[in-house]
């Protein structure tokens, strides 16, 4: 097992940063990955006390910074202890330059602007918190997504992410004794989609979620029979609606979400075709 410090700065909040980074050491086995995270890295005093962290802790710098002088700063104090520090966003902001023909604007964190886009990925959030686990149906046509699933297969995690990517989402759980409203059935302008997994797998997470609640483990809610007819009664649902399905015993909220926007632009595409 290797070990590795890993220094992150930002002169913002250094999301991009991180995910960055987190892509890049997805490729790598056997890697203990100590990180040190710097956001909103703006002045030289800053800097100051973050080079004396990294002298102590030496490792690979990555870094996000639009102030020249202050990458200046950093990338010769790294040149003179031996470490490489690398801008990732530099070659994609220098390719944009030459076909663009301008100059990019120094300006840190301009991507998080107060914009229109904004204020509707809130409106987003707030729509789909008070839309969980079968809510307000009355509201579902304002959706641009509807999930449907059976207990405990990723429903509201992945709602909440697709609300951080500006998308109204809710979800309803799909329970043997009780049906759905008919609101569900006759929805337009929502894309419904179904969520389900293996049976096996769903026992296992139902298995941890009691147990974390210091509930007994051993009911209908776990029995590998009745979770089975539960996943095989949503499935015939989803199918008799003509609903999209996605598995997502293999998948994690994020590339379950990436499914998901996709099906949303193919379904878009296809509309304006029609139109």
């Amino acid at each position: 097992m290797m070990r590795l410090h890993l220094h992150l700065l930002s002169d913002s909040t250094g999301e991009t940063l991180e995910n960055i980074a987190k892509a890049a050491l997805a490729q790598f086995d056997d890697v203990e990955t100590l990180r040190h995270f710097w956001p909103m890295v703006r002045s030289e005093a800053h800097l100051e006390r973050i080079l004396q962290e990294i002298a102590q802790n030496p490792g690979l710098v990555i870094f996000t910074l639009v102030n020249n002088d202050i990458r200046r700063t950093l990338e010769s104090r790294c040149r003179a202890m031996g470490l490489p520090a690398i801008a990732p966003l530099d070659p994609v902001s220098h390719a944009l330059s030459n076909l663009l023909g301008q100059e990019a604007k120094a300006r840190p964190g301009r991507q998080h602007t107060l914009d229109a886009a904004y204020f509707a990925r809130v409106d987003a959030i707030q729509f789909t918190m008070a839309h969980d686990d079968g809510i307000g149906a009355e509201d579902w046509e304002e959706c641009d997504i509807v999930l449907a699933g059976v207990s405990r297969s990723s429903k509201t995690p992945t709602s909440i992410y697709l609300a951080n990517r500006g998308y109204k989402t809710a979800n309803i759980p799909i329970v043997i004794e009780s049906p759905p409203p008919p609101q569900l059935f006759n929805l337009r302008h929502p894309l419904v989609v179904g969520l389900t997994t293996s049976a096996d797998r769903l026992v296992q997470i139902r298995r941890n979620r009691l147990l974390s609640l210091n509930q007994s483990p051993e009911t209908a809610y776990v029995d590998q029979d009745s979770v089975q007819r539960e996943i095989a009664y949503a499935r015939r649902m989803f199918s008799d609606n003509g609903w999209p399905v996605i598995d997502v015993t293999r998948r994690s909220i994020e590339e379950t979400a990436a499914a998901i926007i996709q099906l949303c632009n193919e379904r878009t595409l296809q509309r304006g075709s029609e139109a």
